[in-house]
């Protein structure tokens, strides 16, 4: 996740804030301070207020933290690699180096996030039980309570990608013997799950509170989106495994010079070729971009024999070199949207190349393979 900003490690992860975080803790501390305080204990100073605010919020993003360190802390006890942990508007998101292996490693990582949040909801609710009432302390456990009940159950949904929805895909997992099985009925409950959100949102808003309409309604967006893109990256990494970039490629593709001009490519190249996309490479055969028809097609007809190849191609990002014999799964760590996905490069030349073409094609028949592969 980009534009983060690190926060030091925790049990030896690194932690990270995306700055969606950061807003959503201000915001936090301005609704205690001015709102939920004022009203719930009145008769203090504006700065008892403040103070009480800030120290809450500071706490709600701890137990948030705690989240995600309890995923971690299981994810490395059940024998997985944890990279790193980001905090965002939507609570963490801890990054796993691979998937689990077994069921049960699924279902006690995910779980261990939401067990956490509710062993943090009870530990505030017996502060606010022995705390002397009305009193900010209290009305502050109260509320970090209430945060961390509805954190820890609205994870527990059965959805993907909430932790309940990884806890329903091991339950399922186990129950079929069959992790592609688990894969599409957890990706559908998530979908259903969020569309739901989205109605209830949407008719929040007529209600109710637009505010809390409109959030309702683009969380349950962003469950649905993400249950599909889940899917999708797991069906991909299914297809995907034990192929070699070489089975994915195009091979000994058609480039674009970078000291061309583009006329000159157009005539030469373009015009014979069946691509719509070319690694531009330099005078050594080295790639260093890559131009497409949509991009040539942009340069006037009066500058084409004047603009150089070379100029276009530093306006695309950078595109990874691959090697013909790494396995396929990289390719996955890369943009796959992105009309050139990566160069293929054997002993210094350009042997073939990557483009969204060729990883939909592979993902299409990943798709088949297993029906293909079923016992009749």
């Amino acid at each position: 996740m980009k534009q983060t900003l690190p926060l030091g490690r925790v049990a030896g992860v690194q932690v990270r804030a995306h700055w969606s975080a950061l807003g959503i803790a201000v915001l936090i501390v301005v609704l205690l301070g001015q709102t939920v305080l004022p009203q719930a204990v009145p008769g203090h100073s504006q700065r008892q207020y403040w103070l009480v605010a800030a120290a809450t919020g500071l706490l709600f993003m701890a137990s948030l933290l705690t989240h995600e360190v309890a995923h971690a802390l299981v994810a490395r006890w059940r024998g997985l690699t944890v990279g790193s942990i980001t905090l965002w508007i939507l609570g963490g998101y801890t990054e796993l180096g691979e998937e689990a292996k077994t069921p049960r490693t699924e279902l006690a990582t995910a779980a261990a996030g939401p067990l956490a949040s509710l062993a943090i909801a009870a530990v505030a609710f017996l502060a606010y039980a022995v705390l002397p009432k009305p009193t900010l302390a209290a009305s502050a456990a109260a509320w970090l309570f209430t945060m961390n009940l509805m954190l820890g159950v609205f994870n527990l949904l059965p959805g993907a990608p909430l932790d309940g929805g990884r806890v329903l895909h091991a339950v399922l997992w186990g129950w079929f013997g069959d992790a592609a099985r688990a894969d599409r009925t957890a990706s559908q409950a998530g979908y259903l799950l969020g569309t739901t959100l989205i109605s209830l949102g949407l008719l929040g808003t007529l209600l109710w509170s637009w505010l809390g309409g409109v959030w309702l309604a683009l969380l349950g967006w962003y469950i649905a989106v993400s249950a599909r893109q889940e899917l999708t990256v797991k069906t991909a990494r299914a297809g995907l495994r034990g192929l070699l970039v070489r089975e994915v490629m195009t091979p000994a593709p058609d480039v674009a010079p970078a000291w061309m001009d583009v006329e000159q490519l157009v005539q030469k190249v373009v015009l014979n070729s069946r691509q719509t996309v070319f690694p531009v490479v330099t005078f050594f055969g080295d790639p260093t971009g890559y131009v497409s028809l949509d991009t040539l097609a942009s340069v006037r007809p009066d500058l084409r024999s004047t603009t150089q190849v070379g100029t276009l191609a530093a306006k695309k990002r950078p595109v990874p070199a691959l090697a013909p014999d790494d396995d396929a799964i990289l390719l996955l760590q890369q943009p796959t949207r992105a009309q050139l996905i990566a160069v293929v490069v054997d002993s210094g030349r350009l042997v073939g190349m990557v483009t969204g073409a060729d990883l939909h094609r592979i993902l299409g028949q990943a798709v088949l393979r297993p029906s293909a592969d079923a016992p009749s």
